[in-house]
């Protein structure tokens, strides 16, 4: 008759353990990444910000029907804001920049014109690539909102 081996010294009692315990640790560190990189796309308040909507349309589609258009020239130090259409606007102007993932990198300036009636915003750094861009009356009557792709030296309308 052979002596049995007392369970903790033995292989299979332990491969048995180690594999739940694996999957709980995994678990564990998947929850920890999670919760320290949460998405900050979704809107605490979706529900105020989605009634907000309409406005937004009256306010763009007003924009269109008087004709306001604007151009846009971006380099690595400033944009440049000039009206290109519509009635004569010279009061400031809301001009916000959303970056589609990186909210970070948002930006919003209240610019105001120069003697030429253009609007200069300095910017800290260069930006490139996609970005929402809305540009608003002083007053909030009317809204022009579009997404561009900056690159190097390019004009962009808005309409």
């Amino acid at each position: 008759m052979s002596k049995q081996l007392p369970w903790y010294k033995q292989f299979w009692p332990w491969f048995l353990i180690v594999l739940p315990m694996c999957a709980v640790i995994a678990s564990l560190t998947t929850l920890k990444i999670a919760l320290d990189n949460s998405d900050s796309l979704v809107a605490d308040e979706y529900y105020k910000e989605g009634k907000g909507i309409n406005m937004d349309l009256r306010k763009i589609k007003y924009a269109q029907q008087i004709g306001m258009k604007f151009l846009i020239k971006v380099n690595d130090e400033s944009l440049l804001i000039t009206q290109q259409g519509g009635p004569e606007y010279r009061a400031a102007l809301n001009v916000k920049f959303y970056h589609p993932t990186i909210e970070e990198k948002d930006f919003n300036v209240q610019a105001t014109a120069d003697a030429n009636y253009i609007y200069r915003i300095p910017l800290t750094e260069a930006i490139s690539g996609p970005w929402e861009v809305r540009i608003e009356g002083f007053d909030g009557k009317w809204r022009i909102q579009q997404r561009i792709d900056i690159k190097d030296d390019v004009e962009y309308w808005l309409n």
